[in-house]
C-alpha cells in the first residue's frame, strides 16, 4: 500500500506557517514508500475542499522520478524544477500556492494527494491548469494516498 509521510507535518496536524501564504508560501517536503509495481509517474496534488467557492487547486506537480523516493521541500509559485511540470494553480500562478484561507474561517483541510501512475502523462498543454492535469491522470493511477494537514488564520 503506498504510503506518504512528510518530515515537516504529521497526518491531521497543523502545516507550519512556512509553507503557507503567511510565511514562504513554499512546498513541504514528501517521502514515499511502499509503490505499487508498474509504477512509471507520480503526479502530487494539493487542494482545499473546504474553500469558500469550492475545492481550490494549490499545486499539481507531475512528471515526477518514482525511484528518488523523495521530494524536497522549497517550490514556490514559479519555481522550475527540471526532470517534472507543475500546472497553473487556482492562484493563476505556476507551482505551489500554500494555504492562504480566508481570516476568520475554521481551519481548513489541505490535501497533498500522491498518485502512482502506470505511465506518464504526455499529452498536457503548455499552461495546463490543474484540473486539467488531475483529469489527464485519472485513467493512469494505479492506486494514490493522502497526508492531510491544517491550517488557519
Amino acid at each position: 500500500m503506498l504510503i506518504l509521510t512528510s518530515p515537516d507535518f504529521n497526518h491531521g496536524e497543523t502545516i507550519p506557517v512556512r509553507f503557507t501564504c503567511d510565511g514562504d508560501n513554499v512546498s513541504p517536503a514528501f517521502r514515499w514508500t511502499e509503490l505499487p509495481e508498474g509504477t512509471k509517474e507520480l503526479l502530487m496534488v494539493c487542494d482545499d475542499p473546504d474553500a469558500p467557492g469550492g475545492v481550490f487547486c494549490h499545486w499539481a506537480a507531475w512528471g515526477i522520478s518514482p525511484d528518488s523516493g523523495f521530494l524536497r521541500s522549497g517550490f514556490g509559485p514559479e519555481t522550475l524544477e527540471p526532470g517534472f511540470q507543475q500546472a497553473i494553480n487556482d492562484f493563476g500562478k505556476p507551482g505551489y500556492g500554500g494555504p492562504c484561507p480566508p481570516e476568520g474561517d475554521a481551519p481548513h483541510s489541505y490535501h497533498f494527494r500522491l498518485s502512482a501512475l502506470r505511465e506518464p502523462i504526455t499529452t498536457a498543454a503548455s499552461g495546463a491548469r490543474c484540473e486539467e492535469i488531475i483529469a489527464l491522470a485519472r485513467p493512469k493511477i494505479i492506486e494514490f494516498t493522502e497526508l492531510v494537514g491544517f491550517y488557519g488564520r
